[in-house]
């Protein structure tokens, strides 16, 4: 059995993938239960949803997260 590995420089789209993909996977199956509740096709329509979601996600966390990042890094006391 081989373990993949991937280099840290990977780390800055890996962890927005997976946690927009969560993220918008958790959000638009709650909105779809809110909306519509568990219809017979729920699956499909939330899988739909889900993948409109995460097309959006995805692009706007790379885009956002480093704007945070520096505009929370003025209120972090950096190690010396």
């Amino acid at each position: 059995m081989s373990k993949i590995k991937f280099h840290p420089k990977h780390l800055t789209w890996l962890m927005p993938l997976i946690l927009s993909g969560i993220m918008s996977g958790a959000i638009s199956c709650y909105n779809m239960i809110l909306n519509l509740g568990l219809v017979h096709n729920f699956l499909e329509l939330w899988l739909f949803a889900w993948a409109k979601s995460w097309l959006l996600a995805f692009p706007l966390i790379l885009i956002v997260l480093p704007i945070v990042r520096n505009f929370l890094m003025k209120f972090v006391d950096s190690p010396k």
